[in-house]
């Protein structure tokens, strides 16, 4: 990565990243790894999370925004991980805490029942290759994890560039007895969300004219 983006993980990675317990050399999280969340952010605030945050830019841009919730982002890739302290620093926002964690292992270890008050998955690899398609995260089972860590009437955001993986999540949305869609009373799909600022992704995607297309869903069951 660039130096500058080193240097910020090694200055402020203290701050911003927390440590957790892995099996091995920097493999899964071990169970029983439950984060305290309001120890990690010194307060008690509603905590959204995005999963796969990449190089920081939305997650930081909602940081500054509202100094009056707190946000975790989990990401598997290191230099985004860096990229977004180096974002939040020079933004001055501290709300922030870092996980290196793939979500779908990680996040029924690390957050318990009802932490958070919405989950933001943005642009999630595709694997648009069919033989690939079970390695997306978005399914019925994620949306079950993602139900059990959400507090009543959370909320779950997603958006994607994709055509067909977009049906699939709206499908997933949908089917789930436990989120009802926001946008129901149309084709399913939600206006754009005016807190996901637009990332490199996006911008890969219309360059590409593939549409983005957001979903909302608010938790009906506990």
């Amino acid at each position: 990565m660039p130096s500058r983006h080193q240097r910020a993980l090694d200055r402020h990675a203290e701050t911003f990243v927390l440590d957790v317990p892995r099996e091995g050399d920097g493999g899964s999280v071990v169970a029983d790894s439950r984060l305290d969340l309001g120890a990690a952010f010194g307060r008690q605030a509603p905590v959204v999370l995005e999963i796969g945050s990449g190089a920081g830019d939305c997650v930081v841009a909602a940081a500054r925004q509202h100094p009056e919730l707190d946000f975790l982002a989990m990401e598997v890739w290191r230099p985004g991980l860096a990229q977004t302290i180096s974002k939040a620093v020079h933004a001055g926002v501290e709300n922030i805490r870092l996980v290196e964690a793939d979500a779908a292992q990680a996040l029924p270890l690390l957050i318990g029942p009802d932490e958070l008050s919405e989950v933001w998955i943005f642009f999630p690899d595709p694997w648009p290759k069919k033989k690939h398609h079970k390695r997306r995260l978005v399914t019925p089972e994620f949306a079950q994890v993602v139900a059990n860590v959400l507090e009543p009437q959370g909320v779950l955001r997603l958006a994607t560039d994709w055509e067909e993986y977009a049906w699939q999540m709206l499908e997933v949305v949908n089917g789930s007895d436990q989120f009802a869609n926001l946008y129901g009373a149309g084709d399913g799909f939600a206006p754009r969300f005016e807190g996901r600022v637009e990332t490199r992704f996006e911008r890969r995607g219309n360059r590409a004219d593939r549409p983005v297309r957001d979903l909302a869903a608010q938790l009906t069951l506990k």
